[in-house]
């Protein structure tokens, strides 16, 4: 074949930066989905949609009507305990002084003493009740567990509602900072590991990370890798990561989506073009030129990130190599070329 012009360039070092993006799901730091612990007709909603809460602030009012009838039943059954328990102790006390003067028997005594013990136990029992029945009553004002951010109000006022429902009353969000869950390979985690030591290491070493939102914009602050999985997923053989994000303006929102972007520099790395590649199912190979011109076949071995448009060689070049830069899937092994200009 007659010589072809193709440019070719000397193999060098250098610093990149690649990114990998990665799909994301978006959560409150804390997601509390709000049950009422009593059942009743819904009296009032004292939020909306939305809403900004602080912990211990009233969300709903659940018909108090009953539970503040079985209170008063509870008090009015204890004050009778209280007066049986009175009445039992004086005639314990009196049962006692003629058992002294040798006026009545053990037995009488004796009988005296359990009546005592049972008014006692019907106190305590009273008291219980009474307990149970202020905590039921308190249950009907619905609290904010958290400090947040009110979710969908599903329930409106006069719907019956109880503990066992299949919807929340509302969801709390604390969306000051907020969680994004994304997922990486296991090799991936296992490569990580191996270079930092350990899981923890490689968590800390990682970098900032940024934020994609659903309409392609950048979110304005990066968020930090906190945590990964102890445990694989058989079905996808995935690991799943959580990045924190400040929240200040409030852009985030719990349950939407976006992609995290993760950059990884290699430092002091031969760095090639795509152009100089020509890939065969799993490998790569590039074209070596020599001293006469003559193009060389060389299988080379990339890292599994890229940019698009350059590739950091692991193994297969080394620096001063001379090599077709672009138009290396138009030559064939052994060809002669004519060196066009070199980078």
């Amino acid at each position: 074949m007659p010589s072809a012009n193709f440019e070719t360039m000397t193999v060098q070092t250098k610093d990149v930066t690649m990114t990998t993006n990665y799909s994301a799901t978006i959560r409150g730091r804390q997601d509390i989905e709000v049950y009422p612990q009593v059942g009743g007709t819904l009296q009032k909603l004292c939020v909306t949609e939305g809403q900004k809460v602080v912990k211990g602030q009233t969300l709903f009012i659940i018909d108090q009507v009953p539970y503040q009838a079985s209170l008063n039943t509870a008090l009015a059954s204890q004050q009778a305990a209280n007066a049986s328990l009175a009445t039992a102790q004086l005639t314990y006390d009196s049962k006692k002084k003629l058992f002294d003067d040798g006026i009545i028997s053990d037995v009488e005594l004796q009988t005296a003493q359990n009546t005592l013990l049972s008014a006692k136990a019907q106190v305590a029992q009273a008291n219980a009740q009474v307990v149970n029945a202020r905590n039921s009553l308190s249950y009907t004002v619905v609290k904010s567990p958290a400090n947040g951010v009110v979710g969908t109000l599903p329930y409106r006022q006069g719907a019956l509602v109880s503990s066992n429902m299949p919807q929340p009353l509302t969801t709390v969000s604390d969306n000051n900072q907020m969680y994004v869950y994304f997922a990486i390979a296991e090799g991936q985690l296992l490569n990580m590991t191996r270079e930092s030591g350990s899981a923890e290491a490689a968590i800390g070493a990682m970098p900032d990370v940024k934020l994609l939102l659903v309409d392609g914009s950048e979110y304005p602050y990066k968020g930090k890798v906190e945590s990964v999985s102890g445990v694989v997923d058989r079905s996808t053989g995935t690991v799943q990561v959580r990045a924190v994000f400040d929240n200040p303006e409030k852009l985030l929102h719990s349950g939407s989506t976006g992609s995290v972007v993760i950059p990884t520099t290699y430092k002091d790395q031969i760095v090639i073009p795509v152009t100089a590649t020509v890939q065969m199912q799993d490998k790569f190979k590039v074209y070596l030129v020599d001293k006469d011109n003559i193009a060389h076949e060389q299988l080379v071995t990339t890292e599994p990130l890229s940019n698009g448009k350059e590739y950091v060689i692991k193994a297969g070049l080394k620096v001063g190599d001379v090599i077709v830069a672009e138009g290396a899937g138009m030559l064939r092994d052994g060809q002669d070329i004519k060196p066009n200009k070199e980078n």
